[in-house]
């Protein structure tokens, strides 16, 4: 397969993956006009970055469950403990997003959305912690 074959197959710009073999997450073979031929199993491991891409995991996190996947002797508790602990950043961000929420939509309650200049939401914001 070309590049545009296998980007339209996983799903994922021919950039993307120029990057990914940059990166050394992919090594497609070169035919001889120096093009690049990707095997199906290229495409398996492509599908299966952006899947992880797609659930947040960094490109390290991808290499190192990558690894894990082409490794028939791997344990699963360290394939378990690379996704537990992107769970508990997912968590972290999720409460940090709560928080965002609760004091903006606080900020804008307050604020009277009329014709006076007086604007909690900016006062709010002059205010919080540096």
């Amino acid at each position: 397969m070309n590049i545009g074959d296998v980007a339209a197959r996983a799903h994922l710009p021919a950039k993307t993956i120029r990057y990914y073999e940059e990166i050394g997450l992919i090594t497609p073979a070169r035919g001889q006009n120096g093009y690049r031929a990707f095997s199906e199993t290229d495409l398996h491991k492509l599908v299966f970055i952006g899947r992880a891409r797609s659930l947040g995991f960094t490109i390290e996190e991808c290499r190192a469950l990558l690894a894990l996947y082409e490794d028939a002797t791997r344990a699963s508790a360290d394939v378990k403990r690379i996704a537990h602990d992107h769970l508990r950043q997912i968590e972290a961000k999720i409460a940090e997003l709560q928080a965002m929420h609760k004091t903006l939509g606080d900020l804008v309650q307050a604020c009277a959305g009329d014709q006076r200049p007086d604007c909690p939401i900016l006062k709010g914001l002059a205010s919080g912690p540096v």
